[in-house]
């Protein structure tokens, strides 16, 4: 009896375990929700954004240029100086050095001071003989002028005189003006032999030889185009000029974006090195594009734009010219627009459909889509606010399948 017993017991034990395991392999091979993750269709704000890199620029920058030619000095200002309009000098122009001279052009300018040095001998020798002349005339005026007076010579033979030592003094005038004359042509041709370094006076004051530039606006030096002292030619940049409390910011974008901007559109300004964010207006867009080759090779037509700041100098320390920032331009806004995350939406034939999770379950539902930005699209038709709709569903994914969010 009791062998009988055991065999039942054993035979009870193999069954309740074959039970357990039948039980366990059908949950195991029941199909499992999948695990989604899931966001809600809200109400809210909305905000069309077109995120571009710009750059700092001083609204009115002033270039200093060179007048003339010359020698500059080496720069009595650098960058960050502070500058007051007509007061501060900025620049020293002096006169150019001349050019050195090969051997024929030394050797021409070399007789060329020997034939002036011969003129003016030959010109000595002239004044010499007329001052000689004119002393003769005189003398023989004086004396006919004593015999006219006791009727010793007759008055024409006085008036001959008188006229000969007219003469006499003439050709003096005319020796004296050819020695002058030729005197100035030496001093010229011996200019022609100066050298380098030899035609100022390097020590003199700025004021007597040199031209003197004075800053024409008050503010800050922002570049030099040399510090060194160097030879420059008319209208060749010598310094820039502004006022950082003045600034504005200057981006481009792609020509389908631009059209969506308006004059008067607000935009932010963040990642520009300070606290808090700036805000900004479009002040001006370029009314023609140009071409500009991406990093990719492609050839983009971008349009220029020019923003103002609105925050005051003190609001935004340390930004100066040419620094980079990031700016975001509104370029419409709605407070009351019904959306959803833009991963949830997909393509079904010619319009948008999203999965809406209902009791478990994926139900795929067509929806009218408005506008997009900033991640989220405004939905039009096909949900209501609530509705939980499943972010970047799989391609596995049908409807009516069983779903589990993947955060709980």
């Amino acid at each position: 009896m009791r062998t009988i017993m055991m065999a039942w017991i054993r035979r009870g034990t193999l069954g309740g375990i074959g039970l357990l395991l039948a039980v366990a392999l059908v949950w195991a091979l029941r199909p499992q929700p999948l695990a989604v993750d899931l966001a809600p269709v809200a109400r809210g704000q909305m905000q069309g954004v077109i995120t571009a890199q710009g750059v700092t620029r001083v609204r009115e920058p002033f270039a200093v240029t060179a007048p003339l030619a010359g020698t500059t000095t080496r720069a009595p200002v650098e960058v960050g100086d502070r500058v007051i309009a007509g007061e501060t000098e900025v620049a020293v122009i002096r006169p150019a050095d001349p050019a050195l001279m090969d051997m024929r052009s030394r050797a021409q300018a070399e007789a060329t001071v020997a034939e002036a040095e011969a003129a003016v001998a030959l010109a000595e020798a002239n004044l010499q003989s007329a001052e000689t002349g004119l002393a003769h005339a005189r003398a023989q005026l004086d004396r006919n002028r004593a015999l006219a007076e006791r009727g010793v010579i007759p008055s024409r033979v006085l008036e001959d005189v008188v006229a000969a030592h007219e003469t006499a003094h003439q050709t003096l005038r005319a020796a004296q003006s050819e020695l002058d004359l030729n005197r100035a042509a030496l001093v010229r041709a011996r200019t022609q032999l100066i050298g380098p370094r030899a035609i100022i006076d390097v020590s003199a004051d700025p004021g007597e030889c040199c031209l003197r530039i004075m800053a024409p606006h008050s503010g800050l030096v922002l570049s030099v185009a040399d510090q060194n002292a160097r030879v420059v030619q008319a209208g060749s940049p010598l310094l820039t000029i502004g006022d950082l409390n003045d600034l504005d910011i200057e981006l481009d974008l792609l020509s389908s974006d631009a059209v969506q901007v308006q004059p008067g559109a607000s935009a932010l300004v963040d990642r520009w090195g300070g606290e808090g964010v700036l805000e900004a207006r479009v002040r001006r867009i370029d009314p023609a594009a140009f071409t500009r080759v991406s990093a990719l090779g492609i050839e983009e037509q971008r349009v220029r734009l020019r923003l103002d700041l609105l925050d005051p100098p003190a609001a935004r320390p340390g930004l100066g010219d040419g620094f980079r920032v990031h700016v975001s331009l509104i370029v419409w806004q709605a407070d009351d627009v019904l959306h959803l995350p833009q991963p949830a939406l997909f393509r079904q034939g010619e319009g948008w459909a999203v999965f809406v999770m209902e009791n478990g379950r994926a139900r795929l539902t067509p929806v009218g889509i408005g506008r997009q930005s900033d991640g989220r699209a405004e939905v039009l038709d096909g949900l209501e606010q609530g509705a939980r709709v499943v972010l970047f569903p799989p391609s596995t994914l049908k409807d009516g399948a069983a779903i589990a969010d993947r955060g709980m």
